[in-house]
């Protein structure tokens, strides 16, 4: 079975590959994505990571607070998404 991973302060030159060969160094990583905005698709400065649950920990000791790509990332198990309410209409 797989978790995911969030990882936030990403630099905005980190992309999907980089994210995926930083966290290969701790275990198999299914699969990595950096958030991107819809209109501009710059990074939005986070990402998640999903790996395999006998490697989470050891990812999230090794990357939690370190440097990658000149920025000390935030990692953490990802939470799941909660309802927001509906966007007001002007």
């Amino acid at each position: 079975m797989a978790k995911k991973l969030y990882v936030g302060g990403l630099a905005w030159a980190t992309n999907d590959d980089g994210l995926r060969d930083a966290f290969s160094k701790a275990g198999t990583v299914i699969s990595a994505s950096v958030m991107t905005d819809r209109m501009t698709g710059k990074s939005r400065g986070f990402g998640f990571v999903e790996m395999e649950d006998a490697d989470v920990a050891k990812a999230i000791e090794m990357w939690d607070g370190k440097d990658l790509d000149g920025r000390n990332v935030r990692v953490n198990e990802a939470r799941p998404r909660t309802e927001r309410a509906p966007r007001r209409e002007y």
